[in-house]
């Protein structure tokens, strides 16, 4: 709210005896405070992280060109070419292109999570002289996240013959238990972006994007904004999100639930997906992956299941129920395959937004759950160990022969 400044005297005299008094200048909206996750960044580990792989100088820059901002234009241009900027230079640094930057492991997705979030603090406080409105705030933030996380930079060659995949990614997540996480989707999704993948049709061309762990983000149409234009020109797309120890699920079927566990703001929501025309909104949407080939095909080392399960309220029920073979007929979903979070979620929006393009019968496309990323034995300090790196490179190998095998179905 803004503060009413009146003066007393004459002014007070004239308010007494109904009189009009004169407008009065506001001040500009104070910068917000920085968020939950921002707020992580001053921890040990994030600072670790940063120094380890040279991208603890990416905020300051940021910092000192918005200072120098003399117009919102200006700023934006600043932003979206330091958010571009950083998403380009993840994707190099795991690709093994340019300067480490440090000794931190070239495949490692954290780096790019911490920076972000040190941008967008920079943005979130700034306050320049020149002002900035709530709404030309959230433009520049929402510029940074589109941006740093590779969503606006999908591109295809025209190559005859060259087939094309769309591959999602997600941050690290559940931070407040363990800061030091990493997510094996994250790093295949920069390893993996702009990559050219040989499978048994013919080469096909990945492009990838990572989205936030975030319930608001995925209210507001973050999944369906980025995918929309890209779903009718692909020839396959991926949802790929950590699921379970030890193995990987192709998930065959995804529910209309979100169950409620915090989000990386520590925010839980609880209830029906909100989705564009709810009047229209089905319980289940299936996957059109190859799922039969993909659990067959020898990959990696780890076990790859074709998982069918979900949780649902029969109808005419009250009570949830495990079904491990797929919902029965007008039933209510409780959780998919994939659970009931937001790698359920994005697998159910993809897929929910395959089949409104009417796309189903002709675009393979679901999700697919990684191992749990796991450090080396009694390592509950450092922020990485061979065993770490290790694991993580296997399952990156993994998720690119994965798609190998369904781009050439």
């Amino acid at each position: 709210m803004h503060a009413l400044r009146v003066r007393v005297g004459l002014l007070g005299l004239a308010l007494l005896a109904g009189l009009s008094a004169p407008a009065t200048a506001t001040a500009a909206p104070a910068a917000p405070a920085p968020t939950v996750e921002e707020l992580r960044l001053d921890r040990a580990v994030p600072q670790e992280i940063l120094a380890r792989s040279g991208f603890d100088a990416l905020a300051p820059r940021l910092a000192r060109l918005l200072a120098d901002a003399r117009s919102y234009a200006q700023a934006r241009r600043i932003v979206v070419r330091e958010g571009t900027a950083l998403w380009r230079r993840a994707v190099d640094r795991a690709q093994g292109r340019g300067p480490a930057g440090g000794d931190l492991s070239r495949d490692d997705d954290r780096p790019l999570y911490w920076a972000r979030l040190g941008l967008s603090r920079e943005v979130r406080t700034w306050e320049p002289e020149f002002g900035l409105g709530e709404a030309q705030r959230g433009a520049l933030l929402d510029s940074l996240e589109r941006t740093s996380r590779g969503q606006t930079g999908i591109g295809y060659p025209r190559t005859e013959g060259l087939k094309r995949v769309l591959v999602t990614g997600f941050d690290p997540f559940t931070l407040d238990r363990d800061i030091r996480i990493s997510n094996p989707s994250g790093a295949s999704a920069l390893a993996l972006d702009g990559t050219v993948i040989e499978t048994a049709d013919g080469p096909a061309r990945v492009e990838a994007v990572v989205f936030p762990v975030r319930w608001r983000d995925f209210a507001e149409g973050t999944v369906e904004r980025t995918l929309r234009p890209y779903l009718p020109r692909v020839d396959l797309f991926a949802t790929v999100s950590q699921g379970r120890v030890g193995r990987f699920d192709v998930e065959r079927t995804n529910g209309a639930w979100r169950g409620g566990f915090a989000d990386n703001e520590n925010v839980g929501d609880t209830g029906t997906i909100p989705v564009a025309d709810p009047a229209g909104q089905p319980q289940w949407t299936t996957t059109t992956l190859p799922y039969a080939a993909i659990t067959a095909a020898a990959t990696g080392r780890f076990p790859v299941y074709d998982n069918t399960s979900v949780t649902e309220i029969p109808a005419g029920g009250t009570t949830a129920v495990v079904r491990p073979d797929g919902p029965t007929a007008g039933s209510l979903a409780r959780a998919g395959g994939g659970g009931d979070y937001l790698s359920n979620e994005i697998a159910y929006r993809a897929t929910l937004l395959r089949d409104r393009l009417g796309l189903h019968g002709r675009l393979p496309g679901g999700h697919v759950h990684t191992p749990v990323l796991q450090f080396g034995a009694g390592n509950t300090t450092e922020v990485t160990d061979p065993e770490f790196v290790r694991n993580r490179l296997d399952i990156v190998a993994q998720v690119r022969a994965i798609l190998a095998v369904a781009a050439g179905e």
